[in-house]
């Protein structure tokens, strides 16, 4: 875990934070988990239109890389917007 993602953690008994680090990383995978879920169905949703074919079609499966780099674009551009915020948030203190 990121010693940032801490913040004034230091001041409690190492067993706590120790117990913290590890729900904060749970919280992380859990997050993790749903983005990629939440990226499945909606590119599924979006791309396949029949089940005809146990494979994906040529149109499908572009659609599908197309839905995906879209949405991984927007995630890093939301997270990088995300950073930048903090930052600022952090440096007016």
């Amino acid at each position: 875990m990121d010693k940032s993602m801490m913040g004034d953690l230091g001041s409690l008994p190492e067993q706590d934070q120790i117990r913290m680090a590890a729900m904060i990383d749970q919280l992380q995978i859990r997050d993790s988990l749903r983005m990629y879920n939440s990226l499945v169905e909606r590119c599924f949703n979006d791309c396949v239109d029949t089940f005809k074919h146990k494979s994906l079609q040529n149109q499908e499966e572009s659609c599908v890389r197309r839905c995906a780099e879209k949405f991984m674009k927007h995630s890093m551009r939301v997270s990088m917007r995300f950073a930048e915020l903090n930052q600022g948030a952090a440096t007016q203190d």
